[in-house]
């Protein structure tokens, strides 16, 4: 259920899934006056369902690793591609007859080099 990236500890499922914050359920300490304490995250994860716990040394917590990946686009990108709208119909279309025409030219291409 746990993988460890450097000294990042990322929470993970069963499954395989991630762990983010809209899927903990609770976290809390465990104190242990013997050895080091732990932090628990209970979860249900979002892909499989099944809920899961977790335990993390205190000191290798961050709540940091619950926060989704900002991913790759940056500022600019992001503005752009929000500034485009949704997608529309007309452009599917025109998306799939584009796709139509490349299938056409592979198949001359095949038939000139046969």
């Amino acid at each position: 259920m746990q993988g460890v990236t450097n000294t990042k500890t990322i929470l993970k499922c069963n499954c395989g899934h991630r762990v983010i914050t809209k899927d903990v359920l609770q976290t809390g300490l465990y104190l242990n006056l013997a050895g080091p304490s732990f932090v628990y995250v209970r979860f249900r994860c979002a892909r499989c369902k099944k809920r899961g716990e977790q335990l993390i040394q205190e000191d290798k917590w961050d709540p940091a690793v619950l926060s989704q990946s900002t991913g790759e686009l940056g500022e600019d990108e992001l503005r752009r591609f929000r500034e485009m709208g949704p997608i529309t119909a007309d452009e599917i279309i025109g998306f799939h007859e584009c796709l139509d025409q490349l299938d056409l030219a592979e198949e001359e291409e095949e038939a000139e080099s046969a």
